[in-house]
């Protein structure tokens, strides 16, 4: 079973292309993407890696930091930044996570416990189910995850999109609509009060039904 949201997000320790990262210490006050990949120079996951890398700004503005994670050794992942930035033009400028013995992958419910201990002698197929990307808070409870085919590659402005809603209700317990994006209405979630929603929206909201309260906002 996946980890549900708002679990906490299991802590580890490990190895990356940065060092050795304490993840909840490394997350300190911040939002994160923890985003997974199954091998090594893999077409897919290397376009992921260069996309994120040029994206890095856009997360660090909301706040959000960046980590990949493939299931294989830190060296491997250094020789794979030279082919990202080849495709991409640019190398991953966040920690690239090693997850060799796979045991990330199993904490993070990406694979079987009973995968074996070691990525030596595994294909990218073996590993397939580790293509989750998680968004976690700060208060490292998971609030997001979406995994995705090895064939897919991931629509990292659509994360974006997501933590802009997840830090809205964050900030001003406000949901968004499908297909939301910014300048479009909001809703007033249902643990807001119709008294409380008056003292905060005094112009009112429109209500197509009692339950849908939807008001204006911008970024």
């Amino acid at each position: 079973m996946p980890l549900p949201i708002n679990t906490l997000a299991p802590d580890f320790a490990a190895d990356s292309t940065e060092g050795l990262i304490h993840f909840h210490q490394w997350i300190g006050d911040s939002w994160c993407v923890l985003f997974s990949h199954p091998k090594d120079f893999t077409p897919v996951c290397t376009t992921e890696l260069g996309v994120m890398a040029r994206m890095k700004t856009e997360f660090e503005r909301r706040s959000v930091k960046i980590i990949g994670l493939s299931l294989d050794p830190v060296d491997a992942h250094k020789r794979w930044a030279e082919d990202i930035h080849t495709v991409a033009g640019k190398a991953p400028n966040y920690p690239l996570i090693s997850d060799s013995d796979l045991r990330i992958a199993k904490l993070y419910d990406m694979l079987p416990a009973d995968a074996g201990g070691t990525a030596e002698g595994r294909t990218a197929m073996d590993n397939a189910t580790a293509r989750t990307l998680f968004v976690i808070g700060p208060d490292k409870k998971i609030k997001l995850t979406i995994s995705y085919p090895m064939t897919t590659g991931r629509d990292f402005n659509e994360i974006l999109r997501v933590i802009d809603s997840l830090q809205l209700t964050d900030r001003q317990q406000l949901a968004t609509p499908a297909n939301w994006v910014q300048g479009d209405d909001v809703v007033i979630v249902p643990s807001v009060s119709d008294e409380e929603a008056r003292k905060r929206y005094p112009d009112g909201w429109k209500a197509p039904v009692p339950y849908l309260r939807l008001v204006e906002h911008s970024a």
